[in-house]
């Protein structure tokens, strides 16, 4: 015992001494920041009063008008900027310790999302909260998903792009199930989908005054541990040395920042990446302040750093816009923009810490030619099947006589009516489910990563924002128009991805990472775009943006039909350099691989068949991640035999999907997206789950 108390660490000397005269200075810096923001906050606004009513109003000489926009509007809106910055900004930065982790965040732990699922459920069956319990219950949903991340990224501390892709998939998951709730059930969640994007429009001082004491308590209890989290940085094994709880400090702190998440949801929705970034803004300032980085003055100034991110960004937009789009845009668009070029930012500085391998359990194991056929057989009778069903099913179900008579020319009128609506669907579903799993597959040959996607690399956010801006622009543009913007902002967002993750070399977690950024930052443009340009049509673009094939003609199928007949035979004649480029870098090399190259049109013929399948349904998740993987279990990682597999897979995946979507709840129907969302995100956790490595390993 005396020799191991001899050789305990010094925490003093692993951490700088705090500097109180230049931590002061930080501090009173940030504070004037803060005062200078609300008093220019207090300023903007959809009344005639201005800053010279706001003076003589402090000075006992204002009007009645002035004093009452003051009290119902600006100041309840300032408040809730201010509790929100604060209760983010401390959980953003005692989450990423507790992770050892910069990218850790309410946000990519799934902790808004849970959070906001929760309240949409009772929104959703007419359940009305008042404001505590409406916070009990999404501090209960923010506490499940966050609970679900750690566990499965092995507590954050396997790396940044496993706690990404697990808060991710935890996240897309749990939007399906919330978007759903929402397509349901309009007349009851009507305005939960600007407020699911983080708003501070208040009609009243309540959910701030109530909310205020929680974000309190929570505070006091990140600072009580404090210290306990500047031990906890140097190791597990270490604090427990020093006589650090760590599973009881654990607790106490996911419990804490959980309570903070909650809080700030409760009061204005999930505002985006403040968390994220505020903790980002006191690191980059902490090299020039020794002792910046205790935790007695990182997570007080964390918290300041929140408040000016949310009101600059409130700021900012009103100034941009007019006063009546900051009570119409969700502030959470501009601090989702901002939290994207910081991940970005970060993704970009990130190192690979050696050769990229893909998960335990996603090995490319031979079968035999038999076993290929055998499965290739089996899926071509389920795809028929499929097929079948999927002509059959609705909210009239038919029979396969009336097929038959509508193949020959013979069915009735009503008969004919309904398969003519029909079939375009049915196709739509088969040709981009078949689309999206190729590029899926294509896209984690060149990441090494079977737990990457199109849409998780940007590609998909980027071809729907250019669908969703030409559907906006120009309400009756024609398939070819919408399929060229969509196929044209796609290839734009992956060169901005390829190109800014390029750094003396292109890494794959990089790339990932980067990806990710990107495709938030897509997220908020198209939410920008539905909100700004079309407030009272936002069910029709909630449902296009879940994927769906209600309304699909042929001529709108064409796209998806000429980009699998072109790019499909380009991908199988490059599927020896996708075979060496999913092992490493050095192989492809010494065989004579163009690496550079290959990864280039393998990619962009990625985007392209991403492009053209958004373009004829919209956004369907998770398909270009399940059907490669399972193929790939099923004939193993050959690229000869995991494409048509992963074809099969995905065509039988989108149309079964498709089929439930329009006979579970009809005559209402389902987006394909959501359930294909529904069915892919339990898988992808699972299989995060599965190759999750314990903490110390």
């Amino acid at each position: 015992m005396t020799q191991l108390t001899a050789t305990r660490p010094d925490v003093s000397e692993a951490l700088p001494p705090v500097r109180r005269v230049r931590v002061a200075a930080v501090f009173v810096a940030a504070l004037v920041a803060v005062v200078v923001l609300a008093v220019i906050h207090l300023t903007q606004g959809t009344s005639s009063v201005n800053a010279a009513d706001l003076f003589r109003l402090a000075i006992g000489q204002g009007t009645d008008e002035s004093a009452n926009v003051l009290v119902a509007s600006r100041l309840p809106r300032l408040l809730a900027g201010v509790l929100v910055g604060l209760a983010l900004g401390v959980a953003g930065a005692g989450l990423q310790s507790l992770a050892r982790n910069p990218l850790a965040s309410p946000d990519t732990l799934g902790v808004n999302a849970g959070a906001y699922l929760a309240v949409v459920v009772f929104a959703a069956f007419g359940i009305q909260l008042p404001v505590l319990s409406s916070g009990a219950v999404a501090f209960v949903g923010g506490l499940a998903a966050a609970v679900l991340v750690l566990a499965l990224s092995a507590g954050g501390s396997s790396g940044p792009t496993r706690l990404i892709l697990a808060g991710s998939a935890v996240a897309m998951a749990l939007a399906g199930v919330t978007t759903l709730l929402m397509l349901l059930y309009q007349e009851e969640t009507v305005g939960t989908f600007a407020w699911g994007s983080g708003t501070l429009v208040q009609t009243d001082l309540d959910a701030v005054s109530q909310m205020a004491p929680i974000v309190a308590v929570g505070i006091v209890v990140v600072m009580v541990l404090a210290a306990r989290l500047d031990i906890l940085a140097l190791g597990d094994d270490t604090a427990a040395v020093l006589g650090v709880r760590v599973r009881r400090t654990r607790v106490l702190i996911t419990l804490a920042t959980v309570m903070l998440s909650a809080a700030a949801v409760t009061v204005a929705g999930p505002v985006g990446f403040v968390g994220l970034v505020a903790p980002v803004l006191v690191r980059l300032v902490a090299p020039l302040v020794p002792g910046l980085m205790r935790h007695r003055v990182l997570l007080p100034l964390s918290g300041v750093s929140g408040v000016l991110v949310v009101l600059a960004s409130d700021v900012v937009l009103r100034a941009l816009l007019g006063g009546q789009a900051g009570v119409e845009i969700p502030t959470g668009i501009m601090t989702m923009l901002v939290g994207a070029v910081v991940l970005v930012w970060l993704a970009r500085r990130y190192r690979d810490s050696g050769p990229t391998r893909g998960p335990a359990g996603a090995s490319s194991g031979l079968r035999s030619l038999r076993t290929f056929w055998i499965v290739v057989g089996v899926l071509s009778v389920l795809l028929v099947g499929a097929l079948v069903l999927a002509m059959l099913a609705g909210d009239a179900f038919l029979r396969t006589g009336d097929i038959a008579n509508w193949i020959n020319g013979r069915s009735g009128r009503a008969i004919t009516y309904v398969l003519d609506q029909r079939f375009p669907r049915v196709l739509a579903a088969v040709l981009c489910g078949a689309a999206l799993a190729i590029a899926g597959a294509t896209v984690q040959a060149v990441c090494r990563n079977p737990l990457a996607e199109p849409g998780i690399l940007g590609i998909t956010g980027g071809a729907g924002v250019g669908a969703v801006v030409t559907l906006m622009v120009v309400p009756s543009a024609g398939i070819w128009l919408l399929s060229g913007v969509a196929s044209a902002a796609a290839l734009g967002t992956f060169a901005l991805v390829y190109l800014v993750s390029w750094r003396g070399g292109l890494s794959s977690d990089r790339l990932v990472l980067i990806g990710v950024g990107v495709s938030s930052a897509t997220t908020a443009v198209i939410t920008f775009v539905i909100v700004y340009t079309d407030p009272w049509n936002i069910s029709m673009a909630m449902t296009w943006l879940s994927g769906s094939t209600y309304g699909r003609t042929l001529p709108q199928v064409i796209p998806v039909a000429l980009a699998l007949l072109v790019l499909t035979p380009m991908i199988v004649l490059a599927r020896r350099e996708l075979d060496l480029l999913s092992l490493d870098d050095d192989v492809p090399r010494i065989l004579g691989v163009r690496l550079e190259r290959a990864r280039m049109l393998a990619l962009v013929g990625a985007a392209l068949m991403t492009a053209a399948a958004v373009s004829a349904i919209g956004v369907v998740g998770f398909v270009g991640l399940v059907a490669p993987h399972a193929a790939r279990a099923l004939v193993g990682g050959r690229h000869s035999r995991l494409l048509p597999v992963a074809a099969l897979l995905g065509a039988v995946l989108v149309s079964v999907a498709d089929s439930l979507g329009r006979t579970l709840l009809a005559p209402a129907q389902i987006p394909a997206g959501l359930l294909t969302a529904l069915i892919g995100a339990p898988y992808f956790v699972y299989l995060l789950w599965r190759t999750r490595t314990p903490a110390g390993n």
